[in-house]
């Protein structure tokens, strides 16, 4: 009996509280929007505000100090300039002497590569003559022999 004494929803009802609700929902979503939408573009602006106000004044003593910055980075590029300058043209100078060392030592290796050809030169004829006058006491010496040896047959045969 107690079934009896409840609701029993239709369809039609059903199609009612869906379009009620929805339609609810709708207007709150709406409202919702609006003002988050209202709400953020104000805390942007007024972040951005601050923000602007900031960097004007951290952008005045920021350039300042960047002025200085410049400077002293302006005076370092030109002492290291300056260093790089004098250590090139001191490289040139070394590269130079160097080169003038080489030639003076070629200079030096041939004038001795010459004296060397001389002596082997002189040497070679030393050795000739030494070796002509070899031949030339040997060649004595046969005659002697000869000579000797035709004078004891000579002698020998009488």
């Amino acid at each position: 009996y107690r079934e009896q004494a409840f609701f029993k929803p239709t369809v039609v009802d059903f199609e009612a509280l869906l379009t009620l609700t929805t339609a609810s929902m709708d207007i709150v979503y709406r409202d919702m929007v609006k003002t988050s939408f209202r709400n953020s573009t104000t805390t942007n602006h007024g972040s951005s505000r601050c923000c602007q106000e900031s960097m004007v004044i951290l952008d005045k003593s920021d350039f300042v100090n960047l002025c200085s910055e410049i400077a002293k980075m302006k005076t370092e590029l030109e002492q290291i300039k300056n260093r790089l300058l004098v250590s090139r043209t001191d490289a040139k100078l070394h590269f130079n002497l160097e080169r003038s060392r080489f030639t003076e030592q070629e200079k030096k290796l041939m004038e001795v590569r010459t004296e060397f050809r001389k002596m082997v030169r002189f040497t070679n004829k030393k050795t000739q003559v030494a070796s002509l006058k070899t031949l030339l006491e040997s060649l004595k010496l046969e005659k002697i022999r000869y000579l000797a040896g035709m004078y004891s047959r000579c002698f020998s045969d009488r």
